[in-house]
């Protein structure tokens, strides 16, 4: 065998493997760079300090494997340092599209959100569940997409909801349960009463006592359960200030936010108008 032959033979090979090793990562990163020029766009034309936390499955690496995200602590520092650093003359925008997370997480972010000193806006463009609905809730004005939802903010304990446990100990009684399940049902008791006060502390200046008290208590009382979507309509509805209007670039943004290889059954469409073809 030609020994330069087997030379460039490895060579090739050698390409190839680096290829695939860092061909996920320069996309990537061209994906960065893009949704980076889409928020200074957006910055530009609202005036404000534009922030996203947008958990979506991202398929990134050698093998394409989905990454699930949640509100995390991670993402309460990093926002948190994003809040700190934004003029306090300025407007904030946040864009949330979670499937809600850590409660300590939300709440961190809603009380420095709530906080901030010139207008704070939180736009859904698709749906913002639990810890987001709780950060939505801090900010003055929530834009939704017409479609989009929030969802209710009761506590979950394991893979319980929280008014759950109390009301099954409240239905056969102290005496006819075990130990464990009543320490479950105090619990409960502490997290939904802790999470309607700070509910009613966030919403109080922007909604007066009275509704604040009805809307803290509706959303943390397990009317519904912890998935139920509260639609554009039905916010409206519970006095909620929320309106329509989602920019433009949002939904250009959140086409950047690859989803994992697709899989059969998934929706493809071919956007309007077709170019017709000349008979």
């Amino acid at each position: 065998m030609d020994p330069l032959s087997g030379f460039f033979g490895s060579l090739i090979w050698w390409l190839f493997f680096l290829y695939l090793l860092l061909w996920p990562q320069i996309q990537y990163r061209s994906l960065q760079v893009a949704r980076a020029r889409i928020l200074q766009r957006l910055s530009r034309r609202r005036g404000s300090t534009v922030i996203t936390m947008i958990h979506r499955q991202e398929s990134v690496g050698l093998f394409g494997i989905p990454f699930y995200k949640f509100i995390s602590m991670e993402d309460s520092e990093e926002i948190l340092r994003a809040i700190r650093s934004a003029p306090k003359d300025r407007p904030i925008d946040l864009i949330i599209h979670t499937p809600g997370g850590l409660v300590l997480a939300a709440t961190q972010i809603a009380k420095a959100l709530h906080d901030h000193p010139a207008e704070t806006r939180v736009i859904v463009p698709h749906y913002a569940m639990s810890g987001g609905t709780l950060i939505a809730l801090a900010a003055d004005k929530i834009i939704m997409d017409p479609h989009a939802a929030l969802g209710p903010v009761d506590p979950q304990l394991g893979q319980y909801p929280g008014p759950s446990i109390v009301r099954a100990v409240e239905r056969k009684g102290v005496d006819k349960v075990d130990d464990q399940t009543l320490i479950l049902a105090d619990v409960a008791e502490k997290a939904i009463k802790q999470l309607r006060d700070f509910l009613y502390g966030i919403l109080r200046d922007k909604y007066g006592e009275k509704k604040a008290k009805e809307l803290a208590q509706v959303l943390t009382e397990g009317r519904w359960t912890h998935d139920y979507p509260i639609t554009y309509e039905h916010a409206k509805e519970l006095g909620l200030h929320v309106e329509t209007g989602v920019p433009e670039e949002v939904y250009a943004l959140m086409e950047l936010y690859k989803q994992p290889m697709k899989q059969r059954g998934t929706v493809e469409f071919i956007p309007y108008p077709v170019k017709q073809e000349k008979t």
